[in-house]
């Protein structure tokens, strides 16, 4: 006997159905109900004995998990539901019960039963059963598909030309003078370029800057340059906007070969080379970095060995771990080097030093005794030429000595104004720390470009929302405006911190040249790391399109992701800033020495910390969290405490026997959590004096706005640490967490004139998505 299907639904519904369609439908086309469910529906509808036996057979073989509808079915019940519901008011919010009831009432004459007080608590009571918003599922149903909606403009609350005025700071002429040049037709992407083809537009690129006396900026004018420092690292960072492969060949042509001729050389290495240098007909390498020797440059073992017959020096590559590596320019285009060894005369070392050495002749061969070999394809800036050099007994002039700080006689005497061999190491280094500083702002105007590009596409970019209605742009999610938003402030914050130390270095003394060397390690550490932080998440906000290599975030990740390693890997950097502040920053204990150490812990180990207030603790008042006397409050005491603590740890190393090698490396994460409160301290001081001094422009309260949203994020983000050292209540820490929230929602607001201001031109960004 073959077995009985139970009905499918027909063409014309019984009337005597009609209140339960909606109820029906959303049942099987959420796919969230389980049998269980199913079941209890089932039971409420079989209780309602005025349903004729018929219905009730329907209800059954409708409700059966066994025998779910087909697609065709549900899209004729939820047609027939739309078909009723066409003269119903859009407006109005109702239940699905409430929905089933007035669709009957446009179907059918007479509701009978359906108008009694039990029926239609009994589809109240399915409703309930079923778990659903029924509000949103009934307007879902009944509403036809949204207009695409052209996105309005976003609104400008303030001046953003005079906001871009005090980002561009001081040097707002050279920025701008960038701007235009990167505008020309020339400077476009072009993507997929093989290797070679790459590195040769990147090559004309850099001779039209030079063409322009860009690279040439901080050289004398006697050498075709202005003499100005800060403007060179202004182009620097604007450059950083286009190509930083570019970028990146740049600071190696004119920042650190030109940089360390100017800087360590004396008037006849002027005269011989920087005009060439800045003019780019003489292209040439900075080559510190060996193999084996990555950032400890004082014990490189690259070898200049004084002959005193000859008057030359001998420069050699004792083992194959100390071959120059990854030296940018030297795989093609460089013709001489910067090359740092370790200067020895009769057997007496006396430290690294720079010395020029020629590399290729004015035809491109390779010298005798120099090898170089190409890196090969990198995980980004593949339009640079990075090398490894080997020297074997390569002779060069006495004279090639860069001997601004120390010099060799023709006899083989040695001599420098600076007579301890550690500070002259020191001073010779601090005087190439401006490329330090150029990278944090390099990778800074990445950040930059990466969060112009997500959040204009956030602007823009609908996903979801209410049925009947437009999606709501993407940049309206809490969750959105949580990715975005406080790297946002983050860049703000850093851009106050570069410039407070471009000022400091620019302005520095030999009594604070160690501070601001720490300072610029510390800023560019926090930098590049934020940096890669903000362009993974601008990537992913950015969904599939991010992924896309005409939007730009492919190039923009591989070739920021190095800049936590090149001019001081980061983690090592931190631990030079800890032991700065270890010693005082030098003004006491001069070099790190155990004796000098010794002193200055058993000073801080007497000093006690003020017992914490538990009324402030506890203080939720926004007043008081978006007072800048809490938050640089809160990280002022992390910074101390930290350090107090640090100092503990080690005087109890150095009381145990420990030397201070062992010492420090039983305490190096402690180190670099002092290093960074240090830092974050730096930017968030800097960043609200920025914004008080600017608070009577019309961009002062979202500054302020951005001010408050780093320094709480940041709070929050180490807001295990507070709680733990009893500086936060638990109370407070969720407050902040609230208030972080509520600030995303108002940098939000202005979120897209906040990139405007930073000035990058449309052609840099280049991205589809970005629009203009």
């Amino acid at each position: 006997m073959a077995q009985e299907h139970p009905p499918r639904m027909p063409d014309r519904i019984d009337p005597a159905l009609l209140p339960l369609l909606p109820l029906i439908y959303v049942a099987w086309a959420d796919c969230t109900l389980t049998m269980s469910e199913m079941q209890v529906i089932s039971e409420i509808v079989a209780k309602q004995g005025w349903l004729g036996a018929d219905v009730q057979r329907v209800i059954r073989a409708w409700l059966d998990p066994q025998s779910p509808p087909t697609a065709r079915e549900l899209q004729h019940l939820l047609g027939t539901i739309r078909r009723l519901a066409r003269r119903l008011p859009s407006a109005r919010r109702r239940s699905l019960a409430e929905l089933g009831i007035e669709l009957a009432r446009q179907g059918a004459e007479d509701l009978g039963d359906w108008e009694t007080e039990e029926a239609q608590h009994a589809l109240a009571e399915i409703e309930r059963a079923m778990g659903v918003i029924g509000t949103e599922a009934s307007q879902e149903l009944v509403a036809a598909a949204p207009e695409r909606v052209v996105p309005p403009e976003e609104p400008r609350r303030f001046d953003v030309a005079g906001l871009t005025g005090v980002l561009d700071g001081e040097y707002g002429e050279a920025r701008q003078a960038v701007r235009s040049l990167l505008g020309k037709a020339s400077f476009r992407y072009a993507y997929g370029l093989d290797k070679a083809t790459y590195r040769e537009r990147v090559l004309e690129w850099c001779r039209t800057l030079a063409g322009h006396s860009l690279g040439a900026t901080a050289y004398p004018a006697a050498y075709g340059g202005r003499d100005d420092l800060g403007s060179f690292i202004a182009t620097f960072e604007q450059l950083a906007f286009f190509d930083l492969s570019l970028v990146v060949k740049f600071g190696v042509q004119f920042g650190l070969f030109g940089g360390s001729i100017h800087q360590l050389g004396t008037r006849d290495h002027h005269d011989r080379y920087l005009h060439a240098a800045g003019t780019l007909d003489l292209p040439g390498c900075f080559a510190m970095t060996e193999t084996g020797h990555g950032s400890n440059v004082r014990d490189v073992e690259t070898v200049a060995r004084f002959d005193i017959g000859s008057d030359e020096f001998v420069i050699h590559t004792p083992t194959d771990e100390a071959r120059k590596d990854y030296i940018g320019n030297a795989a093609l285009h460089g013709r001489l080097a910067t090359v740092f060894a370790q200067l020895e005369i009769d057997e007496e070392h006396h430290g690294v030093h720079a010395f020029v050495v020629p590399i290729r002749s004015e035809d491109g061969d390779q010298l005798p005794g120099v090898r170089i070999e190409d890196c090969g394809e990198k995980l980004g800036l593949n339009g640079v030429d990075n090398g490894r050099i080997w020297f074997d007994h390569v002779r060069i002039p006495r004279e090639n000595l860069l001997n601004r700080f120390a010099d060799v006689s023709p006899g083989g005497e040695y001599h420098s104004p600076i007579a301890d061999p550690s500070r002259r190491f020191f001073t010779m280094l601090g005087s190439l720390v401006g490329g330090r500083i150029s990278v944090a702002a390099a990778a800074l105007s990445a950040a930059k470009s990466g969060l112009a590009i997500a959040i204009r596409y956030g602007a823009e970019r609908r996903q979801f929302g209410r049925a009947g209605e437009p999606e709501q742009v993407i940049l309206d999610y809490l969750t959105h405006q949580r990715r975005l938003m406080p790297r946002l402030a983050a860049a703000y914050a850093l851009d106050f911190a570069v410039k407070y130390l471009v000022r400091r270095f620019l302005d520095r003394t030999d009594e604070d040249a160690r501070e601001v060397e720490a300072l610029a390690a510390g800023i560019k550490a926090i930098s590049t790391w934020q940096t890669i932080d903000t362009l993974q998440t601008c990537r992913e906000a950015c969904g599939g399109q991010g992924y896309l290599t005409v939007n730009r975030f492919a190039h923009l990740k591989a070739d920021t992701d190095v800049f936590t390693t090149f001019e001081g890997d980061n983690t090592v950097l931190l631990q030079l800033v800890a032991k700065g502040l270890l010693t005082e920053y030098r003004h006491q204990f001069g070099e790190l020495k155990f004796f000098g150490v010794l002193k200055f812990l058993a000073r801080r180990t007497a000093t006690t910390v003020t017992e914490l207030n538990p009324i402030i603790t506890r203080l939720t008042d926004e007043d008081h969290l978006r007072g800048p006397d809490f938050q640089l409050g809160a990280f002022t005491y992390r910074e101390q405490r930290l350090l107090a603590s640090a100092a503990q740890r080690l005087k109890r190393l150095f009381d145990d026997g420990h030397d201070s090698l062992s010492a420090f490396n039983s305490c190096q994460d402690h180190l670099v959590a002092l290093a960074r409160a240090h830092a974050e301290r730096v930017i968030v001081e800097q960043f609200l004096i920025a914004s008080a001094a600017n608070q009577d422009k019309s961009f002062g309260p979202i500054l302020k706005s951005l001010a408050d949203l780093y320094a709480l994020w940041r709070i929050e983000h180490d807001r295990g640490w507070f709680l733990e050292s009893g500086y936060l209540a638990s109370n407070k820490a969720k407050a902040i967490r609230g208030l972080v929230n509520q600030l995303c929602g108002e940098v939000r607001t202005d979120a897209v004139a906040l990139v405007d201001a930073f000035g990058i031109p449309n052609t840099c960004l280049g991205a589809p998505i970005a629009r203009s």
